[in-house]
């Protein structure tokens, strides 16, 4: 029986999504790996109707705000472009400690990968306001403050706190909501 608590039952409405790394395993801590993620963000932009409001991307999980036609289609493959592209970069930098670890906590009934890269799921919260959209932005801005990374929300490289200050940032969001 699916979970329907966790699934997007109104597509074309903005989602607060969360998505974290297999035990929560420091995967974001190199750019090469984090690139990953916003390639695969900006491939389904140009590809489809996927529409990025804000994000950020910490060192083991991220959390975002998006809309498409399909978002659970389009969150599927993200993670499934994303999965296989981290495991190419660290088999081929020979990161064999992330490696072993992604395979010893890969769920043993996932017998077609040898690792598992992400946890299942994006629990995904539906926005229906404006309020909600400034509530989960905030939150998303403040991520990287809370944890004491940063003094000031638009110091942190990796999400949209910097699109919303009028800064450039590194992939484009959608501002009007």
């Amino acid at each position: 029986m699916p979970r329907s608590r966790y699934r997007v039952l109104q597509p074309n409405y903005p989602h607060f999504l969360t998505s974290t790394v297999n035990h929560w395993l420091p995967l974001f801590t190199r750019p090469e790996t984090v690139n990953i993620v916003l390639d695969s963000w900006r491939f389904l932009q140009q590809e489809s109707d996927f529409k990025l409001y804000g994000y950020v991307i910490l060192e083991n999980h991220l959390h975002l705000i998006a809309s498409s036609d399909d978002l659970s289609r389009d969150m599927q493959r993200f993670k499934s472009y994303t999965a296989k592209q981290i495991i190419s970069y660290l088999e081929e930098k020979q990161v064999t400690q992330l490696l072993d670890l992604l395979a010893l906590f890969k769920r043993t009934y996932k017998t077609e990968a040898h690792y598992q890269v992400w946890e299942e799921g994006n629990h995904p919260q539906i926005i229906e306001s404006d309020a909600v959209m400034r509530q989960k932005l905030e939150y998303i801005h403040q991520n990287p403050v809370k944890r004491g990374y940063v003094d000031q929300a638009e110091h942190w490289r990796y999400f949209s706190a910097r699109n919303y200050a009028g800064q450039e940032g590194l992939i484009d969001v959608v501002r009007a909501w």
